[in-house]
């Protein structure tokens, strides 16, 4: 059995050094709202984020142009109008997306006016990383709500 320890940071680790991943990566997405575009998640200015057009499981999906190293993730995701639970999935890989390995699964539980933000943070140690996927399920109850991100950082 192959085992990898993810430590949870609870707070950002690295300040500057964020990849630019608008120049060194290019993106697919399952579904876009028009004012909602990924590069506003992706970009290192902060901005509104992206949102998906539909209801339902979205993915996001990082193509590097070369194989790069990975030390931290950090993901933002804001809810402040449905009351829901969302799943999200991390995965990475090193083969141009043929095979994928797991990073991390975690659930959360949006509600006014408590628990609105949900930030995750990780520090891993992965080379050699040609693929990075996110998978949004944002309501594993009633499947009517649309995914959302504020930001995604790679660094």
């Amino acid at each position: 059995m192959r085992k990898r320890i993810v430590r949870h940071a609870p707070a950002p680790a690295v300040t500057e050094g964020w990849l630019d991943l608008e120049k060194i990566a290019s993106v697919e997405v399952t579904s876009e709202d028009d004012g909602f575009p990924i590069e506003a998640a992706l970009s290192l200015k902060d901005t509104q984020g992206w949102r998906a057009a539909e209801a339902g499981a979205q993915t996001i999906r990082l193509i590097f142009d070369q194989p790069q190293s990975i030390k931290q993730v950090s993901l933002l995701f804001v809810d402040k109008e449905t009351q829901r639970t969302q799943e999200f999935t991390l995965r990475s890989s090193s083969d141009r997306g043929k095979s994928f390995q797991e990073i991390v699964r975690q659930q959360w539980n949006f509600s006014w006016p408590d628990a609105t933000r949900e930030t995750e943070n990780y520090a891993i140690e992965l080379s050699r990383v040609t693929t990075l996927d996110l998978t949004i399920d944002p309501d594993r109850e009633h499947r009517t709500a649309r995914a959302s991100l504020l930001s995604l950082r790679v660094a």
